[in-house]
């Protein structure tokens, strides 16, 4: 049995409900996908480090096709709540499965440029588009 009286979870019951309901739509996909995170084992994003190498998750906000010195590349930015981060693929005009709204999860290592952290060439899972 909790240790906690039954009123003092129902009021910390209740202020999660107060909170969920007056908080943004972005605030929510924002803290499921922090939570996501954790439960995949992958590093925040926010904690990334120059040159180190990690395995990150999140969803694709922008997908977008540039070329870098005469060269195509599939440019997508990567969120999980904590942070964004850039994923280049080189050479690539596109990739089935990317796309905006697509969960990922990438693997490799971390460039900074400036301030904006980057992924070159991952290693990539796509994730299922429905919750697991």
């Amino acid at each position: 049995m909790s240790a906690v009286p039954r009123s003092e979870k129902s009021v910390g019951r209740f202020r999660r409900m107060l909170d969920r309901l007056s908080s943004s739509q972005e605030d929510l996909e924002s803290e499921e996908l922090r939570e996501d995170s954790e439960t995949a084992g992958c590093t925040k994003i926010g904690d990334c480090r120059d040159r180190q190498i990690v395995t990150v998750t999140g969803t694709l906000r922008t997908v977008t096709l540039r070329p870098r010195a005469g060269v195509p590349a599939l440019e997508a930015e990567l969120f999980d709540g904590s942070a964004a981060l850039d994923v280049v693929w080189l050479g690539r005009r596109s990739i089935v499965g990317i796309e905006p709204g697509r969960r990922l999860i990438a693997s490799g290592r971390i460039s900074m440029s400036r301030g904006r952290r980057v992924l070159f060439n991952p290693k990539y899972e796509l994730r299922p588009l429905g919750r697991e």
